[in-house]
């Protein structure tokens, strides 16, 4: 009875907390909005992250990633994603104009907001920032002058960088996508890449790299928990952050991979930020309306290209309608894939940390 309950503790919480992020969300608000942070503070170790919570979480979250991927590969897949096709008609025929409304709206509220440089955190005391972000604005107005917006997302990204260090930047390589996309939708080249696909990568990378942060510093959202106990469903603070990081992490991994799974995430993953901007007003609408952008470009996409992985190995089940392919090594791949974006990300986070600030990784 012991074991039972120690299995099915991390599974509680698990699917609770996801109804829950839908619901209310405070935990998908961005921390260093609301409260005090030190980026250059010491994480908690990997021995204290990777417990044994950890790792019955990570065994669920690979479990309900591969019953997705699965579910994609038969006829209730094909037809959900005919579905979804349907009612997400508008968000693929006007991609573009959302991501420059929104984006716009943006930049006109940091604008009249004064002193931020890209994000709430952000800020300067140079008047001219402001008033170059609404120029930005103004460039989203038409297609040709869509380059500036870009090429003046780069340039604040830059001076921020310059101000405010490598790691803490690190936090929002979705801006570098959103500028990229302006750019080549502006100028009417692709290259090898679709647009659409830099701003999902980049949604995914900037999301990944801010789990890794509910692990490294649970304590930053502490004063948050303490407004709002009913979101750890009675469990302890620690192990609610746990679940949630590992909650956002497999969601934006998802993004990804093939069409349903990813589209099913950024559904997911936008109604975590929307009921978070309700919860926390305005400041969440401003700093998180251009990740809602994409997010809704993502739900939007109904390109199938290539697949996740190329192999032909193993037996092979053609999907007519989206020309797919299931082979037996993706149930070998997908949670590979999983396991090296979640070791490399961990990685990287706490050797760059330690490279930087002098902290330890254990």
């Amino acid at each position: 009875m012991r074991v039972f309950r120690t299995w099915w503790r991390p599974i509680a919480v698990a699917g609770t907390s996801l109804a829950l992020d839908l619901i209310c969300s405070p935990a998908s608000a961005h921390i260093k909005w609301f409260c005090a942070f030190n980026v250059a503070g010491q994480p908690r170790g990997l021995e204290n992250v990777l417990c044994t919570d950890f790792e019955l979480l990570m065994s669920i979250a690979l479990l309900t990633l591969l019953s997705g991927y699965l579910i994609e590969m038969t006829a209730i897949g094909t037809a959900l994603l005919a579905a979804l096709d349907r009612v997400t008609g508008a968000l693929r025929d006007n991609a573009e104009i959302l991501m420059r409304a929104a984006c716009g709206f943006f930049f006109v509220a940091l604008w009249a907001k004064g002193g931020i440089i890209l994000t709430p955190e952000l800020t300067t005391d140079l008047p001219l920032v402001s008033w170059l972000q609404l120029c930005f604005a103004a460039s989203l107005v038409w297609r040709r002058t869509m380059p500036i917006a870009g090429l003046g997302i780069f340039g604040l990204f830059s001076y921020a960088l310059a101000k405010y260090g490598l790691f803490h930047l690190m936090d929002y390589p979705i801006f570098l996508g959103i500028g990229t996309y302006f750019i080549l939708v502006g100028l009417g080249v692709h290259g090898g890449a679709r647009p659409l696909d830099l701003l999902r990568w980049s949604a995914a990378i900037t999301l990944m790299w801010a789990s890794v942060e509910k692990w490294a510093y649970p304590q930053w959202t502490f004063p948050l928990i303490l407004t709002h106990p009913q979101m750890t469903l009675g469990y302890s603070a620690e192990f609610f952050m746990r679940a949630a990081g590992m909650i956002e992490f497999t969601l934006s991994f998802a993004l990804l991979l093939t069409p349903l799974v990813r589209r099913a995430s950024a559904l997911v993953l936008c109604g975590m930020f929307v009921s978070a901007v309700v919860e926390f007003g305005k400041v969440d609408a401003i700093g998180h309306a251009p990740i809602i952008a994409v997010l809704l470009t993502i739900i939007g996409d109904d390109y199938v290209g290539a697949r996740f992985t190329r192999i032909r190995l193993g037996i092979k089940e053609p999907l007519a309608k989206f020309n797919l392919r299931l082979s037996a090594w993706d149930l070998v791949l997908v949670p590979a894939g999983y396991c090296a974006a979640l070791s490399t990300f961990l990685a990287v986070y706490y050797v760059l940390h330690a490279i930087l600030f002098g902290t330890k990784i254990v």
